[in-house]
């Protein structure tokens, strides 16, 4: 059976991007393929007519001075609303009920620094400080604003984990029904969280891509009529809302971009999309042009990027993922070879690092700076240190890397060594003895 999505899409010729729900975008103009660059109305469709690649939006972004632009953003909520003028939501956006995410802390990590050696400044993005504590919760609040405005009346998702949390906290929050689909091996803590918000909580037998491949089954049958699946027919909405790190970022640092960012890869769409949001800055003024370098980070239990970016390809081959950090266990990202051609264009890299590495990561970043990461954090900050050691990402310059989630989530990670350092009778002696006095 066709899928839903592209059986809308036929209903418009390629040269057309008139849509009725235009006013409902903001700068939203139209939706743009990646591949061939055909126009698309916006509408609830993920995948190009002419080539079937992946389409994202495209926008008629505000002219004139940057500076009046910079006041009003700096003038707006402390969420990523702040910046709706730049993203495909109404002007009213921030009346509306969801959970306001974003506006994280920007860490500065002097600590960690010394100890990595790096000597041009380290900044950690803390997005566990969200509502569902993972950065899910942008895409999701960008995608939840789309689906409102397509009339859908149930959210749904393939997800690793985090995103059937802020799913199902979203539609809890927005009045929608939820249904969302994980794989049944995930870690407890995401199960519940996923759970605890009162949808339909499905767990599939296999891994991510088997979920997702029974996801693009569903949203062809009339059972998934009036669903929104965040990450397919309303996939060029949601990711969306990944730019807003970059938009944090620039205005934390006070307007300027960084010169290397640590970006991990699960779909990879992250990492595409803060690099979109970088350049729509450049364009608009709002940040002087410069170069950066964007790295990516995978487990090496499930590296397909970083193995062809080390080999020089430009196909990324799927492979099997085996390691602690689910929440990048995806073994086909369908963003992989974007993520390749910034890497390179940006001069940066694709690395990755070991299970071992990872907790050993997350361990070094609650020690020394007080954030404890989930374990795509612990990749992230095990790959900066591996960047740095094989001199791939120069010290001197300004890095910025990023946490997507909170380590309470992954407590089975670290707690075969974060244990009691001792335990002893409730005893002045009995501290004595133990050599805590």
């Amino acid at each position: 059976m066709r899928r839903k999505g592209l059986a809308i899409m036929a209903v418009y010729t390629a040269d057309r991007t008139d849509s009725p729900y235009a006013t409902a975008f903001g700068p939203a103009a139209a939706l743009s393929c990646r591949e061939c660059g055909t126009r698309f109305p916006l509408s609830p469709i993920f995948a190009c007519q002419e080539c079937f690649g992946p389409l994202e939006v495209a926008y008629d972004l505000p002219t004139g001075d940057p500076e009046a632009l910079r006041r009003q953003i700096e003038a707006g909520p402390a969420s990523i609303w702040r910046y709706a003028p730049l993203l495909p939501v109404p002007a009213d956006v921030a009346t509306k009920r969801n959970l306001h995410p974003g506006w994280t802390k920007l860490v500065k990590a002097d600590n960690l620094a010394r100890e990595l050696g790096i000597t041009g400044g380290l900044h950690v993005k803390d997005d566990s400080g969200n509502p569902t504590h993972s950065f899910k919760d942008r895409v999701v609040a960008i995608a939840l604003e789309a689906a409102r405005t397509f009339g859908l009346t149930t959210l749904s998702c393939s997800s690793t984990g985090n995103l059937a949390g802020a799913v199902g906290a979203a539609a809890a929050r927005a009045g929608f029904r939820s249904c969302v689909f994980i794989p049944h091996d995930l870690e407890q803590a995401k199960v519940v969280m996923a759970a605890v918000y009162g949808g339909e909580l499905v767990a599939i037998e296999g891994g991510y891509d088997d979920v997702n491949r029974f996801c693009s089954e569903l949203i062809g049958d009339p059972v998934g009529e009036g669903w929104g699946f965040v990450n397919v027919n309303l996939r060029p909405y949601y990711g969306e809302g990944s730019k807003t790190l970059a938009y944090e970022i620039a205005e934390q640092l006070g307007w300027r971009l960084p010169d290397n960012l640590v970006i991990p890869i699960a779909s990879g769409s992250q990492l595409t999309k803060i690099d979109k949001g970088l350049q729509e800055l450049i364009k608009l003024g709002l940040v002087e042009d410069k170069p950066y370098k964007i790295f990516g980070a995978q487990a090496e239990g499930c590296s397909p990027v970083s193995a062809a970016f080390k080999a020089g390809h430009d196909v990324v081959r799927p492979v099997k993922p085996d390691t602690i950090a689910k929440s990048l266990a995806i073994g086909n990202p369908a963003d992989g070879p974007y993520v390749l051609d910034i890497a390179r264009r940006t001069g940066g890299a694709v690395e990755d690092v070991t299970d071992a590495e990872i907790v050993d990561a997350i361990t070094l970043l609650a020690r020394t700076e007080g954030i404890f990461a989930e374990t795509a954090g612990g990749v992230t900050v095990g790959v900066l240190r591996k960047l740095v050691e094989s001199g791939q990402l120069d010290p001197a310059g300004e890095t910025v890397v990023l946490n997507t989630g909170d380590g309470l989530k992954t407590l089975n990670a670290v707690e075969a060594t974060a244990r009691p350092t001792a335990t002893i009778r409730p005893t002045l002696a009995a501290f004595r003895e133990a050599g805590l006095a």
